[in-house]
């Protein structure tokens, strides 16, 4: 038996998650095969830096799909990460906007995962909803 509804832009929420996921990892892999991401050539500041943006975050986007909790807050602790680690190195943080516009997926994820109302607080794989 599903679960009803008690928010109901939940679902819109999620697929919301998904899609805006999509793009920005789309975008960042963009960028790095553009690049030509080679980590034996980066100084180990900028190793550190790229695994958590965009390394953790691409990660926690991916893993959004299937347990939006845990991937909505490791994208927002890789960010949170590049952020800590760019303060140590450079003594302030990151100037603009763009990185924080490519970790929005997660905080949907995580929005997405904290008003589910089917499982209480638990991840919720996609075919959960589907089950009668």
């Amino acid at each position: 038996m599903k679960t009803p509804t008690m928010f109901p832009l939940w679902p819109f929420l999620r697929w919301t998650a998904r899609l805006a996921s999509l793009a920005s990892l789309g975008v960042l892999l963009l960028f790095i095969a553009g690049e030509g991401f080679n980590p034996a050539k980066l100084a180990p500041r900028e190793l550190a830096l790229s695994l958590f943006f965009p390394l953790g975050v691409m990660l926690g986007l991916g893993l959004g799909w299937w347990r939006e909790g845990v991937g909505g807050v490791m994208a927002l602790a890789g960010l949170a990460g590049f952020y800590g680690v760019h303060y140590a190195v450079a003594g302030g943080f990151p100037r603009g906007w763009a990185l924080a516009v490519f970790t929005l997926p997660g905080l949907l994820f995580l929005l997405s995962w904290l008003l589910n109302p089917s499982k209480k607080g638990a991840d919720v794989r996609p075919d959960d909803l589907n089950a009668t």
